[in-house]
């Protein structure tokens, strides 16, 4: 996925470790009660299989990361155009 831009596959983790950033794995969870009714669960169309060969194959795909900060914890969500491999948008 890095190659093709010309960037090396280390170059996150190189600029997190130049800038002190260290990544925190695990958080320790409280037991919570859930209520109400189950998730909708949507089909897995993609089977896992992110190399696509045409564009509009496939279309997008999301991730969401939630980020520990001093005041609570932040959630970024990015959306992925699978063909260019380009960010299409994201939201802090």
């Amino acid at each position: 996925m890095f190659h093709e831009t010309g960037s090396r596959p280390d170059r996150i983790d190189l600029l997190a470790r130049l800038a002190g950033i260290n990544a925190q794995i695990s958080y320790r969870r409280r037991s919570r009660f859930h209520s109400g009714k189950p998730s909708i669960v949507v089909d897995n169309t993609l089977a896992r299989q992110f190399d696509v060969d045409a564009q509009e194959k496939a279309w997008w795909v999301t991730d969401i990361t939630y980020i520990r900060t001093p005041e609570g914890f932040a959630y970024l969500a990015v959306v992925i155009d699978l063909f260019s491999r380009r960010v299409i948008g994201r939201s802090l």
